[in-house]
Parts: structure tokens; C-alpha cells; sequence
């Protein structure tokens, strides 16, 4: 806990319950030294510590017996951010990162609820696509919106699971439009553009703006957390 300008206030707090053996989910930190090293080099994580990643993300799956991807029994995670100090403009938590067109029939085949897959992959679409990748809000809300007036239903959750699915087929194009690429099917590659997404919230005008009002300096930047989902 005495780590917090190194590991962020977030990850520091993580390693802390780990350690006294709370049961917190296992995941791993990235420093906030790496935050330094990516604006020293030009935004772009080094590759030693790309490297490092996924051999942290590989002792994850070994960890959990799960594999990011995996169309049986999937590895889910979080990310987040978690500078030594806590600030607005930071970017929002992503969950459920490792969905893709596979990993959700595992996803189905584990909970036995078909249901819950789609419904969780269609919200990790529309929050990747938002949170990461800057896509407006609005563009998702007004899809699902489409999609409840062609079926003539008022609740989400009254939408069935093929409507679900045609959702996701939606949402993906939205993505694809507003991108010029198609939705990253690839887990490994969902992660490294989350944790630049992270790294690069840290430089954003509203987190610029609220250290210079309260006057805070010398950190390094922010931490990453990637965390198993429970």
C-alpha cells in the first residue's frame, strides 16, 4: 500500500488485500513508470514491456485454469486505470475484455445462459467501443433503440437472444464505421489497445486541468490493472 506513486492508488490497494489474503480476484499491475516510457516514446508502449504483458497475461490464464479466447471456457477481464492520486478525465473501466465472436459460445456454455453471453458481449462492444476508442454513446443507444422499435418492445430486457445477437452484428458496424476497422476479434489485441486508451487518458484536458488547479505534480502517470472478472 506504501506503492501507490509506482502502482497507482488502485493496484498498490489490490496488492495490499492479495497479500493479507483477502480473496481479491488475481490480475496484474502495470507501473506507472511505463505511463513515463510512453510519452517518452512517442505514445507507444515499449516492447519490452509489451513482451512482459503477456507473459503476465499467460501465468493469469495458468492462474485461473481459463484462456483469453478460449471457445469453451473463457478468461474475462477488467481494465483499469488507477493513478497515485484519484482525478476526473481518467479512463472509464473496461470490462468482460477477451469476448469476441468465439469466446462468447464458451461464455454461454459456462453459465448455461445463452442469454447472459450476448448480453454481456453487445455491452463489452458498445463500452470498448466508447471507452477505448472514443466512439459517441449515443450512436450504440440509438441502435439498441432501432432494434427494440422493429420488435416492438419497450425494455432491454425484453429483447430475445437472436435479437440480441442481431445487436452485436449492429453494434460492430457501428464500430467498423466509425473506426474504418472492423471490431478486434483478437483478445491480445483488445488488451493493447486498452492499455494505450489508458496511458493515453492520462494526458487528456480534464486530467491536465484538474492537476494543474490542484496543484499536482511529480507523478509519473498512471498505473494500469488488469484484473480476472469474478
Amino acid at each position: 500500500a506504501k506503492l501507490k506513486e509506482l502502482l497507482g492508488g488502485r493496484g498498490a490497494n489490490l496488492a495490499e488485500m492479495s497479500n493479507i489474503g483477502v480473496p481479491v480476484p488475481p490480475g496484474f499491475t502495470i507501473s506507472t513508470e511505463t505511463c513515463a516510457e510512453f510519452y517518452e516514446n512517442n505514445e507507444r508502449i515499449p516492447k519490452q514491456v509489451e513482451d512482459e504483458v503477456l507473459n503476465n497475461l499467460k501465468n493469469l490464464e495458468e492462474l485461473m485454469g481459463k484462456k483469453l479466447g478460449d471457445e469453451k471456457d473463457p478468461l474475462l477481464v477488467s481494465v483499469r486505470s488507477g493513478a497515485a492520486v484519484s482525478m476526473p478525465g481518467m479512463m472509464d473501466t473496461v470490462l468482460n475484455l477477451g469476448l469476441n465472436d468465439r469466446s462468447v459460445l464458451g461464455l454461454a456454455h459456462r453459465t448455461d445462459n445463452e442469454r447472459f453471453a450476448y448480453d454481456c458481449y453487445r455491452r463489452f462492444i458498445h463500452m470498448f467501443g466508447n471507452v477505448v476508442m472514443g466512439i459517441d454513446n449515443e450512436l450504440f443507444e440509438e441502435t439498441i433503440e432501432h432494434l427494440k422499435a422493429e420488435r416492438d418492445v419497450e425494455m432491454d430486457t425484453d429483447l430475445t437472444v437472436d435479437d440480441l445477437k442481431e445487436l452485436v452484428n449492429r453494434y460492430k458496424a457501428v464500430y467498423r464505421r466509425q473506426t474504418g476497422y472492423m471490431f478486434p476479434q483478437n483478445p491480445d489485441e483488445q488488451l493493447h489497445f486498452a492499455v494505450n486508451a489508458v496511458f493515453g487518458s492520462w494526458s487528456s484536458k480534464r486530467a491536465k486541468t484538474y492537476r494543474k488547479i490542484n496543484r499536482i505534480t511529480g507523478l509519473l502517470g498512471t498505473a494500469v490493472n488488469v484484473q480476472a472478472m469474478v
